[in-house]
């Protein structure tokens, strides 16, 4: 006797929402880690006396993850994701452990990337096993829902940080993660039921390497041309050559072998193209604000690490609920084109207004421009996911997620590295500019400056170097507002395609079948639920 309707919707709803939590813990972890040293950083580089390595510790983190998402995503598609979702979670609580037993500022940077090796993966497998479970179409709510973890982990992350950082301290940064990670692994192992590959992967070796050889040396050269080295410099002309060199290496390789890691064939669809650029853009301005606002804050307006990440909620809660709101819309009424357009010109906007904050700026008017750029970030970047997934086959999903997400990650790390660079480089200038010389070799430099110490000097020692904080960081924002605008412009020239409304048939994954029905497919290849034969 066969089941009635509404129990296997139940059902089935029921098996989908555990599926859901196993991913958001994922995402969870990997999203806390791009924020929680926000807060936490002006007194690590102080305490080990790095401000001059400062942008790595982030930077570190995201390279690492960068390099590693096409990796995740293509041997996902080959072998199927859940291992390596467990993989992935192991990692990157491997990472967090060395992180918290660090010493100095070379061994946390390893230890981030570490951690990035990781969290690449929790990344784009998350987002990827999304799309095996859940048509295009009612995709749109659950990837609203993804960007709202990654929002709700940006507030939370920030808060986090500034209380263990004046508790008991930032290693707990690192300690924090060990629960979570732990949570995150036993969802993957009981909850996930991906569908079973038995190809045997065929890794791109030559394709990583000159992926990760052309990857790092964009980020080098982002980092230190114009500050640790001159533009003219051989150190930075080799990097250049060999960045080049690795990239246009890297394409002759991807156009021949079997299983490439990022199939060249990805870049004949405008939708995939006009979304990765867009991404990459709006990433370089989304990082450079989250990497080095909480910072600034402390710095500049004398909050403390916890209440630096309370300023950064209305950013976060306007990135969550314009996320989730746009999620549901799409669910909805089928239409997304107008969210990545709209998104992208109010992030333009936003960053004009940051770019005008002075030191003496109100608080609340720094707060409300953060509402604005979290608004235009929050109807852009899960909507572009969509649309790429919504744009290839089921069999090559967690490869196109992973080169949108590589790309856009590379955005990230450039935006980290240029904005960190520029930060630290005219940072140090103005400081040397303003300050007496007993005061800049008392500081070392501006290296081993905490916002305590900041906040206890005379204020005539003090006013010049919030002044200098302001002058360093803030014009760097309304710098990228051409990127947004770019971003804007590209994303007019979306072709706006019809969501899918079922899951192919090949991948409907185990956590969703059910007992007496078989998933076959019509002439239209759209999913078909029968009756399974009798086996009597």
């Amino acid at each position: 006797m066969s089941k009635p309707a509404s129990v296997e919707s139940g059902a089935q709803h029921g098996k989908l929402a555990l599926v859901f939590v196993a991913l958001v813990l994922a995402m969870l972890l990997a999203a806390l880690n791009q924020t929680i040293l926000g807060t936490a950083l002006p007194t690590i580089v102080g305490e080990l006396n790095g401000a001059n390595l400062m942008l790595w510790v982030i930077t570190g983190y995201i390279l690492a993850s960068t390099i590693m998402m096409p990796i995740y995503g293509k041997i996902g598609d080959l072998i199927g994701r859940k291992s390596l979702l467990i993989g992935a979670i192991l990692v990157f609580l491997v990472g967090s452990i060395i992180g918290a037993l660090a010493l100095d500022m070379t061994w946390l940077i390893a230890a981030r990337i570490v951690q990035g090796l990781g969290g690449g993966g929790l990344m784009i497998l998350s987002q990827a096993i999304i799309a095996d479970v859940v048509p295009a179409r009612e995709r749109g709510k659950y990837m609203g829902w993804m960007g709202g973890v990654f929002a709700f982990s940006s507030v939370v992350g920030p808060l986090i940080g500034g209380w263990l950082t004046e508790g008991p301290g930032w290693r707990w940064t690192f300690w924090f993660n060990v629960p979570v990670a732990a949570l995150a692994l036993l969802g993957a192992i009981f909850f996930l039921k991906t569908p079973a590959k038995t190809s045997r992967p065929k890794l791109d070796i030559w394709g990583i390497l000159l992926m990760a050889t052309a990857t790092t040396g964009l980020v080098l050269v982002s980092s230190w041309g114009g500050s640790t080295y001159d533009w003219s410099d051989p150190v930075i002309i080799s990097l250049i050559a060999g960045t080049v060199l690795a990239a246009f290496l890297f394409v002759l390789v991807e156009r021949r072998t079997a299983e490439p890691i990022i199939p060249m064939e990805l870049f004949r669809d405008l939708n995939f193209n006009l979304t990765t650029i867009s991404g990459l853009l709006v990433s370089v301005a989304m990082f450079g604000a989250i990497g080095y606002m909480p910072t600034y804050l402390q710095m500049a307006t004398g909050a403390t690490a916890t209440e630096a990440g309370l300023l950064m909620i209305p950013m976060m809660g306007a990135l969550l609920a314009a996320s989730v709101i746009s999620g549901s819309l799409v669910s909805k009424t089928g239409r997304y084109k107008w969210m990545p357009i709209a998104g992208s010109a109010i992030l333009a906007v936003a960053l004009v207004l940051m770019g005008l904050v002075h030191a003496d700026t109100a608080v609340w008017h720094i707060c409300l421009n953060l509402g604005l750029l979290g608004l235009g970030l929050g109807l852009n970047m899960q909507i572009l996911v969509l649309i790429v997934q919504n744009s290839f086959p089921a069999r090559q999903v967690g490869t196109a997620t992973a080169a949108n997400n590589f790309f856009r990650q590379i955005g990230a790390t450039l935006g980290s590295a240029v904005v960190g660079s520029l930060f630290a480089s005219r940072l140090v200038g103005f400081l040397n500019e303003r300050l007496p010389a007993d005061a800049v070799a008392a500081t070392g430099g501006g290296n081993s400056l905490t916002p305590e110490m900041v906040h206890g000097l005379p204020e005539a020692i003090q006013t010049p170097i919030v002044e200098s904080y302001n002058e360093a960081l803030m014009p760097l924002f309304a710098f990228m507002f051409p990127l947004a605008l770019a971003a804007a412009v590209l994303c007019l020239f979306i072709k706006e395609k019809p969501l899918a409304t079922s899951l192919e048939p090949e991948v409907m994954p185990e956590a969703l079948a059910e007992g007496n029905v078989l998933i076959t497919a019509n002439d239209d290849g759209e999913a078909v639920r029968q009756a399974e034969p009798s086996r009597h």
